[in-house]
């Protein structure tokens, strides 16, 4: 049980963490000023201070000078509302100073008071390397990758992630953001998700009253992230009207809320992602020229999961060997049930994988220790992918039977339009007429 001083002039504030100290097993007294908290030394020691940094009579610092006068050395851990405080008061202060943003959780708390929690069980020696604290997987492909984030991970260059739907780009953001060892957080945010009107919110905050809703102040997702990461992910469903704007932030590195007028600077290093290829970024008007190259500083192609099919029974047992922690089971695979996932080329990448596996789980009896994979191991999804390409091209098919789908098909993407069909073909649009009136569908799309 620790003796804790709490040294802050907002009530409601204080009788927050009261009640959250006083849950955690421990004495808390309060102070709102620094002269209270004086006074509370005249007598009495304490274990522990959680300090405000701004009080009504002075800085909480002005408080570390008086205690080593009275030759008082309590753990101190100064509180601040603002990311860019905490920074300047961790260059200011000792090491063994301790810092946390407001609000606070009870989880921050906790960690600050009683340490980090000791594991209840060690883990099982299952041989897995998780990399970076989450990327699993030792193939040559994933091995290139390990390579780029340990190289980036010493700059504080801007990242883009490329790659397929469900290939891991978010755990690739979180391993770049460990290996940077920054003091700041991962902030996530997912410009695909937010609509026009609210996603210069998102980005850069507001000002209470800025708009109809807006009852209260609000930091953006690049002020959370100061002093650390802010990922971007659907970077190119941003609304290209709205480009210009982050195009600014990142470029000054300072940030203006909607419905304010003060430049904020902010220090982040940005990792966006899209599912777009590069083909599709230049041809499709979906992210401005100057955009890209700002976010691309650094740009990795994360590897589909059938270019890396070795580290597939890595991934499988390291997922069914968190399903078995959770719920308390002892299931296993079988040498023939990995070839069998090993054998499917999972179009959804990982993320197909890992709910092939846990869907797997839930229809196994868990009074055995036997896993029963489906008699299909694919989705809806890429089923009717694959009856499509059945459809466009199939066995014993004749050069002039394809050829005829594939006009058919363009003209029908470009609504019958001729002159723009002949050139996604290729071809002179007096060919393209000859080709119809050779086929009999010329009448379909006069």
């Amino acid at each position: 049980m620790l003796n804790i001083l709490l040294v802050d002039d907002d009530v409601e504030f204080s009788d927050v963490v009261c009640h959250i100290v006083e849950f955690l097993g421990h004495n808390i007294n309060t102070a709102t000023s620094l002269k209270e908290a004086h006074q509370w030394f005249e007598n009495n020691t304490f274990d522990h201070v959680l300090l405000d940094f701004m009080l009504p009579d002075g800085s909480g610092l002005h408080l570390l000078d008086h205690l080593k006068m009275i030759g008082q050395s309590p753990k101190i851990t100064l509180i601040s509302g603002h990311p860019s405080v905490k920074g300047i008061l961790a260059e200011m202060c000792e090491p063994n100073v301790g810092h946390l943003l407001k609000p606070l959780q009870r989880e921050d708390l906790e960690l600050v008071l009683n340490g980090p929690k000791k594991a209840v069980k060690k883990a099982k020696s299952s041989g897995i390397t998780r990399h970076f604290g989450g990327l699993i997987g030792e193939s040559e492909a994933m091995q290139k990758l390990y390579n780029m984030i340990e190289r980036v991970a010493k700059t504080n260059a801007n990242v883009m992630l490329m790659g397929e739907s469900g290939a891991g780009k978010e755990v690739v953001a979180q391993a770049i953001h460990n290996a940077s060892q920054c003091e700041g957080p991962l902030v996530a945010s997912n410009c695909g998700a937010l609509s026009k009107e609210l996603i210069g919110s998102e980005l850069f905050g507001h000002e209470k009253g800025a708009f109809t809703g807006a009852i209260a102040r609000k930091e953006g997702v690049f002020e959370q992230s100061n002093n650390g990461t802010l990922f971007l992910d659907e970077v190119t469903e941003m609304p290209i009207d709205m480009q210009p704007n982050l195009l600014r932030v990142l470029e000054t590195k300072k940030v203006t809320r909607v419905g304010g007028n003060r430049e904020i600077p902010t220090n982040c290093r940005v990792i966006s992602a899209t599912n777009r290829t590069l083909s599709d970024l230049a041809n499709n008007n979906v992210i401005r020229e100057d955009i890209y190259f700002r976010l691309a500083v650094f740009p990795i192609d994360i590897p589909p999961l059938r270019d890396r099919k070795e580290d597939i029974p890595l991934l499988a047992k390291a997922f069914l060997e968190q399903l078995n922690d959770e719920n308390g089971t002892a299931f296993s695979w079988t040498a023939q049930q990995l070839k069998e996932l090993q054998s499917y080329e999972w179009p959804g990448n990982v993320r197909e994988l890992r709910h092939a596996i846990h869907r797997a789980f839930i229809m196994s009896d868990p009074q055995t220790s036997d896993i029963t994979l489906p008699d299909n191991l694919e989705s809806p999804f890429s089923r009717v992918n694959n009856q499509a390409a059945e459809k466009q091209v199939s066995a014993g098919q004749t050069i002039e039977e394809v050829e005829k789908e594939l006009i058919h098909a363009t003209l029908d993407k470009v609504q019958g339009n001729k002159t723009l069909a002949a050139q996604m073909l290729g071809i002179s649009t007096k060919t393209l007429y000859n080709r119809l009136n050779a086929y009999g569908g010329i009448g379909e799309y006069k």
